[in-house]
């Protein structure tokens, strides 16, 4: 990867030992100023561009996920697929100073990038996410793997700020299959989950969540009339290996590529975790929004398209 170094900011954000043990007791925490103004912009302005991209759409692509209400002279997108292969900046971003020194503090000192995404919930109309975790889609061979949220606007209770169940990541995998097959969310009355102690994660611009990979979580509908725009990097430390197989279609050297920091290794760390594995597929691909579309009941309800 490039190095970034000389148009990172100067100043790391460090974690304390307090803020460490949150993570592992809470399974996930708020960093506020891993991002200047100026870096929240940039990004917003690249995703102004990516957006602009789905005029004239009629259906998902590869890098876009579209909302129900979407039309083509009215584009509405949901989701940017691999947003750090869209655009430069979120690669750059991703190189910064500050949000390294968080993930080597709560991971180590090796890092690979698993996964990226830029989800959208704009003003007034976007799309829930129902419960999940995020450990049902990519188990790994130990759970030292988080995802980054980056708040891209401020985020607060009223326009479906992320939730998290606290403590959530030290149960169980629960069950993410509805008759028989995978659909990225699971039903909370009927697997017994209280997530009544859910907290919201709001904050803003430049602040960053890091919420565990089996930690709960969801986010209901936008009813502000102002944008929540969150981009998202799954980070797994090195010796944490994807269990259903190199993710980069076998080859060494595009694996060793995604790491961020230190480097990667044949020897991965293994230890006991409740697993279930995300097969049969789901019914309809391509995002956790269209897996969950055949969920028969859901905490958030259904979407619709207005």
């Amino acid at each position: 990867m490039p190095d970034y170094a000389e148009i990172a900011t100067k100043e790391e954000v460090r974690l304390s030992d307090a803020e460490v043990a949150t993570y592992q007791d809470k399974g996930f925490i708020i960093v506020e100023n891993i991002y200047s103004p100026s870096d929240v912009q940039r990004m917003r302005d690249a995703l102004d561009k990516l957006i602009d991209t789905a005029r004239g759409a009629t259906e998902h692509t590869d890098v876009l996920d579209l909302e129900p209400s979407h039309t083509p002279d009215h584009p509405r997108v949901r989701r940017i697929k691999n947003v750090v292969a869209s655009h430069p900046v979120f690669e750059e971003m991703l190189n910064k100073p500050n949000l390294i020194a968080v993930l080597r503090a709560l991971l180590g000192p090796n890092l690979r990038l698993h996964g990226s995404k830029l989800n959208m919930k704009a003003a007034d109309y976007g799309s829930p996410v129902e419960w999940h975790q995020d450990w049902a889609f990519y188990p790994h061979t130990n759970d030292d793997v988080l995802a980054v949220g980056v708040m891209l606007d401020d985020m607060a209770p009223d326009n479906g700020p992320l939730m998290i169940v606290p403590g959530s990541h030290k149960g169980p995998t629960f069950d993410h299959h509805q008759d028989g097959r995978f659909v990225g969310g699971f039903d909370i009355e009927a697997e017994g989950l209280d997530v009544s102690p859910a907290e919201m994660v709001t904050g803003p611009a430049g602040a960053c969540s890091f919420h565990h990979v089996r930690a709960v979580h969801g986010s209901a509908k936008n009813t502000s009339d102002r944008d929540r725009r969150l981009l998202l990097y799954q980070v797994a430390a090195g010796d944490a290996w994807d269990i259903r197989g190199m993710p980069t279609e076998g080859s060494w050297d595009a694996y060793a590529a995604t790491f961020i920091s230190g480097m990667p290794t044949i020897e991965p760390r293994v230890v006991s975790a409740p697993i279930r594995l995300p097969y049969p597929g789901p019914l309809k691909g391509g995002s956790i929004y269209e897996s969950q579309t055949v969920m028969t009941t859901k905490a958030f309800g259904a979407v619709d398209d207005t």
